[in-house]
């Protein structure tokens, strides 16, 4: 028999702890406090003093799962926050000096030109976790609760209509038995449901799929981006200095590049974005990371540097196309998790601060009316097509699809679309679900058995490059050991038999924090695959590229995970 939950009852309930939700909360919160206030000046007109909002984050803080690049537009957050320079936001450094690079695996070669989509002059150099903690605080002050360390675990629905969410239990072992320290989990009921949960969130993927959101768009696809901050001697790398590449150590075939921002206090955001459409079943986003650092243009910028923090992340790039339908019965759903990215232009923030804002916009009209029905929530839907965000998400509709035959043809063709708008003979280009993409192991290289050399397997020196296990650790990843794993493997047999006889069981490459490993008795040849899922950072790149679709990420108990501070 089920034990009844404890319920908290909710007029608007966010679900995740990133930069739309926690922009969504402040500006409902601002709205419903300026309406009031010209209620009482009117005499007219209802008053919502009795609005309850909470925002739930699976998190031990606000900002410690959050992550980007990161180069941010500020027109969204001027709108939020007009005064945000005077309010102490924590941006690192407005852009004064940027570069394009076409790296060979020895050289480099600089573009004269910035290509328009990539200028960001005006623009400025964050750390999303440092963004997020203080919009956290600026939500919190403005009344709105923030529950830190609890994870949704589960939509709950009426019929097809959302009525909230639950959150996980906490203290239960692996076999799922309770602990001394067991606490059930708790079911929020709210009037509106706003998902944000970041990339491939759990809830919003089943949301999706249970509401038929995605009927007649393209599958979404991503990219993961691997990244380190480094402490760098002060004349090797300016505050203000954004470096964007191509090329090395990607093939040609694979999409991606890589990025260097400069920092305050003389540190250096670096990393690598890899395309999870690529064919190579021996592709290793972390390995690839290691490689651009050892390239002697970046390695000069890292000589005699400090490792400082880790991390690693998916990211929504699949474009206008894949954006699934984004209001319905009792919800609606904002940045990341509604697929709102413009890979070309390697952007997000903005966008998702904005989503936000209109999302609160709708709900406030919500509040009002009393009606919470898709018919309702769907302004949100339309306003957010006919905001500058659907205006630039549709000017690069095509983008990413425009690569699946490589960087060479994709540079062309994103040259046409620049020009014609978005369009070059098809006003909308396919694509499909990047685990389709990988081919067998024997498909790609002629044989079972390709080199070292031919998998790209370099040594790390632990000075600049570092395994995954060295990178975990400054991740600042911790997870309760005594839990269910939050990595379910549906059919573990297919790991040993399918996967590992056609792929060799990519989870064990692709995983930035080896999350996964195949053991071998050595008596009885017997194969055994081990989770290490206190390392897991959440990017969801398991839950994404497996070929099989054979590994679901589910969250673990709350508070689990990375700790990030600067990332």
């Amino acid at each position: 028999m089920e034990e009844e939950k404890e319920i908290i009852e909710l007029d608007v309930l966010f679900v995740g702890g990133g930069i739309a939700c926690l922009s969504g909360a402040l500006h409902l919160a601002n709205l419903i406090g300026e309406h009031n206030k010209k209620v009482e000046q009117e005499g007219k007109g209802k008053r919502l003093d009795e609005a309850t909002i909470a925002l739930l984050e699976k998190g031990a803080d606000v900002g410690s799962h959050s992550i980007s690049g990161a180069i941010m537009d500020p027109v969204a957050l001027r709108e939020l926050i007009p005064d945000f320079l005077e309010k102490g936001v924590p941006v690192e450094s407005e852009i004064t000096k940027e570069e394009l690079c076409l790296l060979t695996k020895k050289g480099r070669i600089k573009s004269p030109i910035i290509p328009p989509p990539l200028k960001n002059h005006g623009n400025y150099i964050v750390s999303l976790s440092k963004l997020a903690n203080w919009l956290g605080k600026l939500v919190e002050e403005n009344g709105v609760d923030i529950f830190c360390g609890f994870a949704g675990t589960e939509i709950l629905y009426e019929g097809n209509r959302v009525i909230g969410v639950r959150t996980g239990d906490k203290g239960v072992d692996p076999d799922g038995n309770r602990k001394a320290n067991f606490e059930p989990g708790i079911d929020l009921h709210s009037k509106v449901t706003v998902f944000g949960e970041g990339s491939r969130g759990n809830l919003t993927k089943s949301l999706i799929k249970n509401l038929k959101l995605d009927k007649g768009k393209n599958p979404q696809t991503y990219v993961i981006g691997v990244k380190e901050v480094w402490e760098v001697s002060e004349e090797r790398f300016k505050p203000g200095q954004a470096v964007h590449t191509m090329g090395y150590p990607l093939k040609s075939s694979t999409y991606g590049g890589g990025f260097i921002y400069g920092m305050e206090n003389n540190m250096v955001s670096v990393g690598l974005l890899t395309g999870l459409d690529c064919e190579d079943p021996f592709l290793d986003p972390h390995l690839e990371f290691q490689k651009f650092k050892l390239h002697p243009f970046v390695a000069e910028i890292l000589k005699d540097g400090n490792l400082i923090q880790y991390g690693a992340k998916t990211v929504p790039v699949g474009g206008y196309f894949s954006i699934p339908r984004s209001a319905f019965d009792g919800g609606v759903i904002v940045g990341d998790s509604a697929s709102l990215f413009i890979s070309q232009k390697i952007k997000g923030i903005h966008i998702a601060m904005k989503s936000g804002m209109l999302a609160a916009e709708t709900i406030l009209d919500a509040l009002l009316k009393g009606d919470f029905s898709a018919a309702q929530l769907e302004n949100y839907q339309t306003s957010l097509h006919k905001s500058y965000i659907g205006r630039e998400l549709y000017k690069v509709r095509n983008f990413h699809q425009a690569f699946q035959k490589g960087l060479w043809v994709g540079l062309t063709r994103a040259g046409f679309q620049h020009i014609f708008g978005g369009r070059i003979l098809k006003g909308r280009l396919s694509s499909g679900p990047d685990f389709l993409h990988q081919k067998k192991v024997t498909d790609l290289y002629g044989t079972d058995s390709p080199t070292d050399e031919q998998k790209g397997i370099i040594r790390f020196d632990g000075k600049r490059t570092f395994d995954k296990a060295s990178d975990v650790y400054y991740s600042g990843t911790i997870h309760e050991e005594q839990q269910p794993a939050h990595l379910k493997i549906v059919d573990p047999n297919i790991c040993y038999t399918e996967c590992s006889e056609e792929y060799q069981n990519p989870c064990t490459r692709f995983c930035p924090t080896n999350v996964y490993e195949i053991e071998i008795d050595e008596a009885t040849g017997k194969r055994n695959m081990k989770l290490n899922f206190s390392n897991c950072v959440h990017c969801k790149t398991c839950d994404i590229k497996d070929p099989y679709e054979n590994i679901i990420w589910v969250p673990p108990e709350g508070g689990g995970g990375p700790k990030y501070s600067i990332m």
